[in-house]
């Protein structure tokens, strides 16, 4: 395989945009390793005392992360955010305002394999959410699991990051106040195992629990569509029914995460590695979708505002997918 290296006369500020894409994605990848093994050594250390106290701390704090968790605004508005911005470019598209007296519930679609345009434009103000949306605060579900890890609990906390749980997401959208925004991605882990360039497949076809949450809290449902996600990695094939396939299946099953088997590019060469490809990144979000509230929603009113939903994503996509580049005969599959 022919290696193609990258040229030695690169601007600084490429430079700078790829180091923030590096931590973040070792961060992704490494951080909850790193974490764990640095509370526990910490322990055989003359530095002991350090982890008995965060255990004490983690123990009286152990609901925040299902309790709107602890964002730092100097963490979410921090350079190294705007670098990896423009390393992509990820772009905030509006179409339609919000209401900052009212909650809303979005879906983020696709989750691609480590939905970038999630993180940068929730979990930091790079993108100009606040600008954009102002008087609504972002959160961003992700896994119960991770908030198990010490130290990184707080990281993710930081950035606005809670608990994916039903108790969590309750929390939020029960605010009197309103001004309050709760990001899922709903097709999850699984999802990421069909995240591949050009791949429009979106794993919502029965996820519904989403929208028994927005009726249970008369919450307006938001669609949107991130253009770019899935075309940041380059997938080992895994075909539904390989062997690969099963088996990433049965480890997600485990764990509750999918290990998706990817790679791009590397920090000083293009040919090989575990960096996202320079490819833009466009987050649409969609128009509110009017929810009426009732406690126990029946099956039946579950599918259609499902089906509501649907329908509004599919016409979001196919209102913008011209300006991305996405072919003229090329559809959303919902599964």
């Amino acid at each position: 395989m022919k290696i193609e290296f990258a040229p030695l006369s690169v601007p600084l500020q490429r430079r700078l945009q790829t180091a923030s894409v590096v931590q973040w994605v070792f961060s992704f990848l490494s951080l909850a390793q790193c974490c764990t093994v640095a509370f526990i050594a910490l322990f055989f250390t003359r530095f002991w005392l350090v982890s008995a106290l965060y255990a004490a701390w983690w123990f009286i704090d152990r609901e925040k992360p299902s309790k709107g968790g602890r964002r730092i605004h100097a963490v979410r508005n921090s350079v190294v955010w705007r670098y990896m911005r423009d390393y992509f470019p990820i772009t905030l598209v509006k179409t339609a305002e919000l209401d900052p007296r009212q909650n809303y519930l979005v879906g983020f679609h696709p989750h691609g394999i480590l939905a970038a345009g999630a993180f940068i434009n929730f979990c930091t103000e790079a993108s100009g959410f606040s600008t954009l949306f102002p008087g609504i605060t972002p959160h961003l579900m992700m896994l119960s699991l991770w908030f198990r890890v010490p130290f990184l609990r707080d990281c993710l906390m930081s950035a606005g990051l809670v608990s994916s749980d039903k108790e969590s997401a309750s929390y939020v959208l029960q605010k009197l106040e309103g001004g309050n925004m709760l990001a899922i991605i709903v097709g999850g882990a699984q999802e990421a195992l069909d995240a591949r360039p050009g791949s429009c497949t979106l794993l919502l076809k029965n996820r519904k629990g989403f929208v028994r949450l927005a009726i249970q809290h008369g919450t307006p449902l938001v669609p949107i569509f991130s253009f770019g996600e899935n075309d940041l990695f380059e997938q080992v094939r895994n075909p539904k029914g390989s062997w690969l396939r099963q088996l990433q299946h049965r480890l997600q099953q485990i764990m509750g995460i999918s290990l998706p088997i990817f790679y791009a590019r590397g920090i000083f060469q293009y040919s090989f590695g575990l960096v996202p490809y320079r490819r833009p990144i466009c987050t649409v979000v969609g128009k509110p979708i009017p929810v009426q509230r009732k406690h126990r929603p029946s099956e039946e009113e579950v599918d259609q505002v499902h089906q509501k939903y649907l329908n509004e994503l599919r016409k979001l996509f196919e209102e913008h997918k011209a300006k991305y580049n996405i072919p003229e005969d090329r559809h959303l599959e919902f599964i």
